[in-house]
């Protein structure tokens, strides 16, 4: 669309000719050619000001014909929750119905649902390791598809699951994120500390039964949390008194370890609730303080540049008219 610019210098050339016509023709003919204005006086510089704004207004349209793009730093009111999803083996327990697992998508359905635009939702899934399976959106369908698509796997690791999360976080909002690696057993990057509770636009919300049974220590990994500042809600899956599964042969006990999750949800000043109560979910956002955030994005400015162009046409009309009773 850019190439129909190239009208505009041909559109200024004619100009010139018909000037220079016109010049000719009031040579010959006198003042009734044009050169004067009605009341006798030299018209100048000032007869050209109309086509000029004509000329400018065209260009300018013709730029908005390309739709062009810039850069705009949006503010918006935004917070952010990192639903922690244990899927380890002990999830398929059926003490609570049909099994741990059912149970802990319930109740993050019901709080995806109740959550408004303005709150990103993340899924990170956590057995022996922890990955991102949804990164921060405001798409509640695709959270909800993230969330069913989740099965039992193998080992838990809390510590994984707090690590995945707050990586997502930070990538999230472009932030040095802290790593871990089974090469080294501590996290590489060691962050400022903040006083707790400082990020108070994002969240964790970890769903597990509590039974961490793999590096790293999930205490240490609630630390690298709360020296962020970003808290950890955590919600127990299952009951103290536990049941029995039956895997590949062998048999386990597994029940609900209220004390590790409490103790991750003090450290890092959050709160712990039992996924039985769902209504307690509810606090969670009560609590969760969306903050004002200036973004950059891409932004279409075609309506500015068509508005800029029609107006200079408008003014470019109103001086033909009011100066010789005519448009350009």
């Amino acid at each position: 669309m850019l190439i129909c610019l190239l009208l505009i210098p041909l559109g200024g050339g004619l100009y010139v000719l018909l000037q220079r016509r016109r010049q000719r023709f009031a040579a010959r003919f006198g003042s009734f050619g044009g050169a004067r204005a009605i009341s006798g006086r030299q018209l100048g510089a000032r007869r050209h000001v109309p086509a000029a704004l004509f000329g400018v207004g065209l260009t300018i349209l013709m730029i908005a014909l390309a739709r062009p793009q810039t850069l705009v730093s949006l503010p918006r009111v935004e917070g952010t929750v990192i639903l922690a999803f244990d899927v380890s083996g002990s999830m398929a327990a059926d003490d609570m119905k049909p099994t741990r697992m059912e149970a802990a998508k319930a109740a993050a359905r019901a709080f995806v649902e109740r959550q408004p635009r303005s709150v990103q939702i993340g899924v990170v899934a956590f057995s022996d390791s922890g990955f991102a399976v949804q990164a921060p959106t405001n798409d509640q369908a695709a959270v909800l598809g993230a969330i069913n698509r989740l099965t039992p796997q193998r080992g838990t690791s809390i510590g994984q699951a707090i690590l995945a999360s707050l990586n997502t976080i930070a990538v999230d909002e472009e932030q040095p994120a802290p790593l871990y690696s089974d090469r080294r057993p501590t996290p590489t990057v060691t962050p400022t500390p903040v006083p707790k509770g400082t990020h108070t636009s994002a969240v964790i919300v970890l769903l597990s039964d509590g039974e961490n049974n793999a590096a790293p220590d999930p205490l240490e990994a609630a630390q690298q949390a709360a020296d962020r500042g970003v808290r950890v809600y955590t919600v127990g899956i299952g009951s103290a008194a536990g049941t029995t599964l039956h895997v590949n042969g062998f048999t386990v006990h597994t029940q609900l370890d209220e004390v590790a999750l409490q103790q991750i949800a003090q450290l890092t000043d959050g709160s712990y609730y039992n996924a039985e109560n769902q209504q307690d979910l509810d606090a969670i956002y009560e609590n969760l303080n969306p903050q004002l955030v200036i973004k950059p994005q891409q932004t279409e400015v075609t309506a500015l540049f068509a508005s800029a162009g029609v107006l200079l046409l408008l003014i470019g009309g109103i001086c033909s008219l009011v100066w010789f009773s005519r448009l350009p």
